[in-house]
């Protein structure tokens, strides 16, 4: 699988995000993760797309994204010069006899109790995808009972900023 991370910066229309995906779709990409933002420029989004291109050409998509007049800038983020994350809650059954392990795992992980019911525990974690993953892996013979997760989000690191050359005109 060749997995790409894109951060488009693009300005906050109607419509958009449908054009967005419509172009991976037509173009048989499948699309992993979609996550989209706010920005710290009023006015203008963040959608961050995880996509798998096995055997196509992730360039040909680019250039078709940077055709929609809304899209401002499109860059690739690699693993290694990014910082990615993702957000999960999942309700797991704890009952008296499971409670205390489902909380040394919680506790294993960093991970927060945000809801307690007598017979649920809701979980949130934050994280990159191989903790998320392990989580989920060590939680799930308690029971999942219900799970929700956000796309990826993902910045470069270091000072640069997608968005300072908006800001500059």
């Amino acid at each position: 699988m060749s997995r790409h991370v894109l951060s488009l910066l693009v300005e906050d229309k109607p419509g958009l995000l449908t054009r967005v995906a419509g172009l991976f779709a037509r173009r048989g990409f499948n699309i992993e993760s979609l996550a989209v933002g706010v920005t710290e420029v009023p006015g203008l989004s963040r959608i961050t797309v995880v996509v798998d291109v096995e055997g196509l050409p992730l360039e040909q998509v680019t250039k078709q994204l940077n055709k929609l007049i809304n899209v401002i800038k499109i860059v690739e983020l690699d693993a290694a010069s990014s910082v990615q994350r993702e957000h999960v809650l999942v309700k797991v059954r704890a009952d008296n006899a499971s409670r205390s392990n489902v909380l040394e795992v919680v506790n294993l992980f960093r991970a927060s109790v945000v809801d307690y019911a007598p017979d649920a525990i809701v979980i949130e974690i934050t994280g990159d995808s191989g903790k998320v993953a392990a989580f989920l892996k060590a939680i799930e013979p308690f029971g999942v009972k219900e799970l929700a997760q956000s796309g990826l989000l993902a910045v470069g690191r270091g000072g640069k900023s997608i968005t300072e050359r908006v800001l500059r005109g």
